[in-house]
């Protein structure tokens, strides 16, 4: 298929579907137990009605903006999704040439199947995702490999003391082709997909506490964002160790079944931390009109993952390219018919309560 004959993301996650194997579309697609909650990131932004202005002169649009003082052409990061290469061999790099392409901050995932150095080399604003291992010189390693190479900024994932139950993954299996490792990992273990997943596995730290932030911290210069917050609480917690911001996530759908979905947690943490640290938000994210809301519920910004991934699947550099230019091109559209020229003019009141 021609992907200019692909016009919205589900053209691309049905194309995507078709091009690469079951396993891997999978392990991309798939979430936790029942998949309740990956179902309900996306229809809970559909439950969400808009309340739009008219005769507003909208003649000119704007929605460039900036994230912790990051330019960036669209209020959109590209979300840390682990093995890239499964959808094609340019993985990552691909990514991040997309990316700067258009104009979008790339956090990268410890997970990647390109080196911290390899996305490194591509120069455009990048955010580096990590875990605190059980090992704790690994964690410290990492963090200096994303610091040496110019990312701008850590994102902590928080909710994963344990892996979630995943049971696709379970049915198909996953087994990563040939040459496909785990570039972060060399040197370190045997980076090969059995290995690596029982070594990750073993590396998880169940005993994560508060304190294990505050540490991570106070080890580097770059500023932390913590991901994975679903409460108001939390969110306060985090900010009293000293994050730089909150991403609220339930890690698209693949930790715990039933949780509460991103966009409908964001109100709570965004009262929490007022205005002392930026928010984000994450998963379900398929339409311009989704990003609006997000904004107008008091997000800076979101995070876009498996669209990302089905572009790359579909096209490579070219297909990702594309699937950020139609979300561009759907703020601009719901930006226009709901009154508002700026990100500034999107506000609580365009949500219908």
């Amino acid at each position: 298929m021609d992907i200019t004959e692909l016009i919205n993301i589900s053209d691309y996650e049905r194309e995507a579907r078709a091009r690469i194997p079951e396993s891997f579309f999978g392990y991309y697609a798939g979430g936790a137990c029942d998949e309740i909650t990956l179902r309900d990131n996306v229809t809970a932004y559909s439950r969400i009605k808009l309340r739009p202005r008219v005769l507003v002169d909208v003649s000119n649009r704007l929605f460039d903006t900036t994230i912790m003082g990051c330019p960036t052409a669209a209020p959109i990061i590209i979300a840390p999704t682990a093995m890239a290469k499964l959808a094609h061999p340019d993985g990552e790099v691909a990514i991040a040439w997309a990316a700067k392409n258009t104009g979008i901050i790339q956090c990268l995932s410890t997970l990647s199947t390109c080196s911290i150095e390899e996305v490194a080399a591509v120069e455009t604003a990048k955010w580096f995702q990590l875990y605190v291992y059980k090992d704790r010189q690994i964690t410290e390693g990492l963090v200096e490999r994303a610091a040496a190479a110019g990312f701008r900024a850590l994102v902590l994932t928080v909710d994963l003391p344990v892996l979630g139950v995943r049971e696709n993954i379970m049915r198909t299996g996953l087994q990563l082709p040939p040459g496909v490792t785990m570039k972060n990992f060399e040197g370190l273990h045997n980076t090969e997909a059995a290995a690596i997943q029982s070594y990750i596995n073993e590396q998880i730290d169940p005993s994560l506490s508060w304190d294990d932030m505050k540490w991570l911290i106070s080890i580097t210069k770059l500023p932390v964002w913590v991901k994975g917050i679903l409460r108001g609480d939390d969110a306060r917690r985090a900010l009293d160790c000293g994050v730089a911001g909150v991403i609220v996530s339930n890690h698209g759908g693949r930790q715990l079944d039933t949780a509460i979905t991103g966009i409908e947690a964001l109100p709570e943490v965004v009262a929490a931390v007022g205005s002392h640290v930026e928010v984000l938000v994450d998963g379900g994210v398929r339409r311009g009109t989704d990003v609006l809301k997000a904004l107008a519920l008091g997000a800076r910004a979101v995070l876009v993952g498996r669209p990302v991934l089905w572009g790359l699947a579909v096209a490579g550099q070219e297909g990702v390219e594309q699937v950020l230019d139609i979300l561009k091109r759907e703020i601009d559209n719901a930006m226009a018919l709901c009154g508002c020229p700026s990100l500034a003019d999107i506000g609580p009141d365009l949500i219908a309560n």
